[in-house]
């Protein structure tokens, strides 16, 4: 879905497709058959974004095969949908029986990430809409927090600095602007906004940014208003929101809030969990570890759980949808839109306790939810 805010810019609203279990071309195809295209049609819209996430292998395939792209987007146009925006965090496996610390690698100092990175630029030029201002590509916060030696950290800032060259030369060949957003998340070396200023500050911003995801700056009990100022004073654009929310549990040691939680404590993906003290705030690696004593309970619990925008999780927790209210806010309810590309990205359906029967309308209801929160900040649907 395309909205108009009232500066002029085009706001590119859609879901990300990493939800779908799909690593091969077959599968990224079938999959917009079976989910995107029914979730336009739920929707009611003529166009729908999706935010697409492409394995290596498929990335692969893509780029040595012109065929294979031009059938990828003859299979996009053909079902009324869009791409803007890949999701080049997770490189392969998302969907295995376990995940958790995979999902980091390769990390910005191994060489296979800056190809990786390089390729979906490649592919996304291809696809964008001849319309479309630009595209953009997210990806992991450089790496993991632990081991992250200083030689790893030169490497990365070498293999940045070719990536700017790589992004300004594909626009020379193509004409399409693609800018990468790295993505503050909890454990990394990059969790928040004052270290994605202090890792990622003096790069080019016409190329290099941030993807800013509202769940993680929640988790991280991050004021999105100050968050969203330092990134503007340090000059780092935010080239992609992803607009998610996280799970809280206001009073962490109630049996009710415990039980609760213990049923979000899944073996696939790293839940990581966060709680404000006096000196900060003080943070787990994964639920499992907050739930065996690791974290203290006195105060509230905040959890890396992307969980559904539009619905409540099963009581006493609550999710920190306030929170995204107020990141919307600050990025686009001003004079000026402050992002372009929004990305729905509750890739955790199939991990809830209760699994909903109609994935469709699950994130056809979220992507309702968003567009009536851009609606209400007076952005107009473009319906062209």
């Amino acid at each position: 879905m395309r909205f108009l805010h009232p500066d002029g810019t085009t706001v590119h609203l859609g879901y990300c497709s990493n939800v779908h279990q799909a690593e091969d071309l077959k599968g990224v195809i079938a999959q917009l058959a079976a989910h995107a295209e029914p979730v336009r049609e739920r929707l009611g819209v003529d166009r729908l974004g999706i935010g697409l996430w492409l394995a290596r292998d498929v990335v692969t395939e893509l780029t040595a095969d012109e065929g294979a792209l031009d059938t990828l987007k003859a299979e996009l146009g053909a079902r009324g949908l869009e791409t803007v925006t890949l999701n080049a965090f997770p490189y392969a496996g998302f969907h295995r029986e376990v995940v958790k610390n995979d999902v980091y690698e390769p990390d910005w100092a191994d060489e296979a990430r800056l190809e990786y990175t390089l390729d979906c630029a490649r592919v996304l030029a291809a696809l964008l809409p001849d319309d479309a201002d630009r595209g953009s590509v997210s990806t992991l916060p450089l790496a993991w927090r632990d081991p992250w030696p200083r030689v790893s950290a030169e490497d990365a800032r070498h293999a940045l600095d070719r990536l700017t060259t790589g992004l300004a030369a594909l626009e020379a060949w193509t004409g399409r602007r693609i800018r990468v957003g790295f993505e503050p998340e909890p454990g990394c070396v990059v969790e928040t906004a004052a270290q994605a200023v202090r890792e990622l500050g003096g790069l080019d911003p016409d190329r290099l940014g941030v993807c800013l995801d509202a769940c993680h700056l929640a988790v991280q009990f991050e004021h999105p208003a100050a968050a969203l100022r330092r990134l503007e004073d340090a000059g780092l654009p935010v080239v992609k929101l992803q607009a998610s929310c996280a799970v809280e549990a206001e009073h962490p040691a109630d049996p009710a809030a415990r039980a609760a939680l213990q049923r979000l404590a899944e073996p696939r993906f790293l839940h990581q969990t966060r709680t404000p003290t006096a000196n900060g705030v003080l943070g787990v690696d994964d639920l499992p570890d907050a739930l065996d004593g690791d974290l203290p309970d006195t105060g509230p619990w905040r959890v890396r759980f992307h969980a559904p925008l539009h619905t409540e999780p099963e009581p006493p927790l609550r999710t920190t949808t306030g929170q995204l209210d107020h990141v919307l806010a600050g990025l686009l309810g001003g004079p000026s839109a402050d992002c372009d590309h929004i990305e729905v990205e509750t890739y955790t359906w199939s991990v809830l306790p209760e699994p909903p029967a109609d994935l469709v309308g699950g994130i056809a209801a979220e992507l309702a939810w968003v567009r009536d929160r851009l609606t209400g900040l007076g952005l107009k649907e473009d319906p062209s």
